[in-house]
């Protein structure tokens, strides 16, 4: 007993490293949470937010990022329809009903599983080196990449898209629909 309770004490005292990569820009702020929870670790981010490194090109790395995404979407739409439409053939143009809601099921979706996953991005998102947490450096729960999501359509839809000039004006160069959501895009570093 008297040996665990060292571990725990020293897990809590103990830098860590995320996903196998040292984010040496979140060193001082990545921490085990506590000698209760010794096994399981998050990351706090300071009052000031992230580091400045973690947010250099954050804005240009998701445009990209929406760009590769989108394109992954729309594949994703473009076969599932290609196979509904064809199974409607079938059954007298049952699945044919799904067609109108099936875009933003799979945005919502693909956005939410992979958000909420292990490596905290979309497939996009980790191809230009970005990630995506709670404000408070948690990882992502799936509803909460669900949610920032539908403010990112609705927000993009009903505001136009001038609406991602808002993370030229905030901390932590968040768009309206991250401050929705309560979450925050940074670089790995």
């Amino acid at each position: 007993m008297r040996k665990k309770a060292g571990l725990a004490e020293e897990a809590a005292h103990a830098h860590i490293v995320i996903s196998g990569q040292c984010h040496e820009g979140f060193t001082s702020m990545i921490d085990m949470p506590s000698r209760a929870n010794a096994g399981a670790a998050s990351m706090s981010l300071s009052a000031d937010g992230p580091p400045a490194r973690a947010l250099e090109g954050v804005r240009t790395r998701r445009i990209f990022a929406l760009m590769i995404d989108f394109t992954f979407v729309s594949f994703l739409f473009v076969v599932l329809f290609t196979a509904l439409g064809l199974l409607g053939l079938v059954t007298f143009g049952l699945t044919w009903f799904v067609i109108p809601i099936l875009f933003p099921f799979i945005a919502l979706v693909y956005n939410g599983l992979t958000v909420s996953g292990s490596n905290m991005a979309t497939p996009g998102m980790r191809l230009m080196d970005l990630e995506m947490r709670l404000m408070n450096g948690a990882p992502v729960p799936f509803l909460n990449a669900v949610a920032h999501v539908v403010f990112f359509y609705l927000s993009w839809t009903l505001l136009t898209p001038l609406v991602l000039a808002l993370a030229l004006f905030t901390s932590g160069k968040r768009c309206l629909h991250d401050i929705g959501a309560g979450v925050i895009v940074t670089r790995r570093i």
